[in-house]
């Protein structure tokens, strides 16, 4: 293989890479939202400056994928903070977790997304929405919401998917040392709202090491949706250079 053959492909393996080279559409990605109060000092304690907290709240989400180009279907979980960044409002992606590897791979790598592997699962059971998230055999997160009790307005709906969203994107050296460290910011562009609903909601997390959701406390139930959407993710930009200015 040519050197400018090498330089066309931008993840390993080199003949098997890790996920497709395109820009994913979403089709019928489900999402169930609760939004929750927590302990302030334990969101000081894992939001990086110069990010901002306001209001002590965490966005528990489950998303389940219903066709992803490059990827098929899959489930994701996470927790989404409520920040500020230079007078903006938006929201710092905490932790996600997936069942689908080149999902996984593709948005750290490219996008900073927080991903690891996990075991999510959003389903319908006896009139509830059901959000679980397990790690190997044992439950972190339990989160469910009243099915279809009350239709949401579809603009406060896709205003609630599309705020800015800061990720921290830190790639090692060789060295063991941060060669590339820095704020980044994206946003979901292009959005079908298809259903929206709103209702009671309950959410318990599991303390568990490996994944540490429960960090951040449950102390109060504050809001819950369930959203149908189409939507792409646009590109991430870098916002703040940790490096920058660094001693050399």
């Amino acid at each position: 293989m040519q050197a400018e053959d090498v330089r066309q492909h931008l993840t390993t393996p080199l003949t098997s890479p890790a996920y497709a080279p395109a820009v994913p559409r979403f089709t019928d990605r489900e999402y169930l939202n609760v939004v929750y109060r927590t302990d302030p000092d334990a969101l000081r304690a894992v939001v990086p400056e110069p990010l901002r907290i306001g209001e002590p709240l965490v966005r528990f989400e489950v998303m389940k994928m219903g066709d992803v180009s490059g990827y098929g279907p899959y489930t994701e979980a996470g927790q989404a903070i409520p920040v500020s960044f230079e007078g903006e409002q938006g929201e710092y992606l905490h932790a996600m977790y997936l069942d689908n590897f080149p999902a996984t791979a593709s948005g750290r790598e490219v996008s900073a997304y927080p991903k690891v592997l996990g075991s999510p699962s959003l389903t319908v059971d006896s009139g509830a929405l059901v959000g679980t998230l397990d790690h190997g055999s044992l439950r972190v997160a339990t989160a469910t919401m009243g099915y279809k009790h009350h239709e949401l307005d579809r603009r406060e709906a896709e205003a609630q998917i599309t705020v800015p969203t800061f990720m921290l994107k830190t790639i090692p050296g060789y060295d063991g040392l941060p060669r590339v460290q820095e704020l980044v910011r994206t946003r979901i562009t292009d959005v079908t709202v298809k259903e929206a609903w709103t209702g009671p909601a309950r959410l318990q997390l599991f303390a568990h090491v490996l994944a540490p959701l429960a960090d951040l406390p449950v102390l109060e139930v504050v809001s819950a949706s369930h959203i149908l959407t189409d939507l792409t993710l646009s590109g991430a930009e870098p916002v703040h250079d940790y490096l920058k200015g660094a001693a050399s």
